[in-house]
């Protein structure tokens, strides 16, 4: 039974860890970022829900994106797909973590087990959908950023866009909620392997209820 357990704690722990990763990959302003050699003191960054101009004192000057329609496709893309992950996230960990043994452990009876069981697959499916709602748009904006890169048709004197520490960050949200995924439907799986090697208590000698009125009327005699 400890098995099962530790591999949901892990679950728990992983899919909190990815949900945190996610929500800093949502709200940094640092999944692009441009440097020139006419400036090599600044650095432009690119996030989901604003722009940013960062020098090298320390100093930072951001500007929210003007309109929702004017925004890149690629923008508007990560957005939607970025806040779905941090809802099946969410939501994937809070039943996780209702589905521990560790809650309401005084009640071992088979029901809440199986209902546990169903809360933990519920919690592992939920966090697999998050870790792939977080790698479709990282990985989406990287390939277009490799492309853009190597494109042999812009001058070599023209600035190109790089990886941004948010793509680094979103890649490991989407990592740590696939392995907190498949450790939570692991550990549901063992849980039903339990429920169902459980000993099953039979009477051998059933007694209808005519012999055990007979036999209590004969104990008062």
């Amino acid at each position: 039974t400890t098995q099962p357990c530790i591999l949901s704690m892990l679950g728990v722990l992983l899919s909190a860890g990815g949900w945190l990763c996610s929500l800093c990959t949502t709200m940094m302003p640092f999944w692009l970022t441009l440097s020139t050699d006419l400036l090599p003191t600044e650095s432009l960054e690119v996030g989901l829900w604003k722009t940013c101009v960062i020098q090298d004192l320390g100093l930072q000057e951001c500007r929210p994106y003007n309109s929702l329609l004017g925004l890149p496709p690629d923008i508007k893309l990560a957005r939607i797909l970025m806040c779905a992950a941090l809802g099946f996230g969410l939501m994937g960990s809070v039943l996780a973590v209702l589905g521990l043994n560790l809650i309401n452990s005084c009640c071992r009876k088979v029901d809440d087990r199986s209902f546990k069981k169903v809360l933990k697959a519920a919690g592992g499916t939920l966090s697999l959908a998050a870790g792939i709602l977080v790698l479709v748009p990282v990985s989406y904006i990287a390939h277009l950023t490799v492309v853009r890169f190597f494109d042999e048709s812009v001058p070599d004197v023209v600035p190109r866009w790089e990886f941004g520490d948010s793509l680094f960050c979103g890649w490991t949200a989407g990592v740590l909620h696939l392995v907190a995924g498949m450790l939570l439907l692991i550990s549901s799986l063992y849980l039903q392997e339990q429920n169902q090697n459980l000993p099953v208590h039979i009477p051998l000698f059933p007694v209808s209820q005519r012999q055990r009125s007979v036999r209590i009327s004969t104990e008062y005699i």
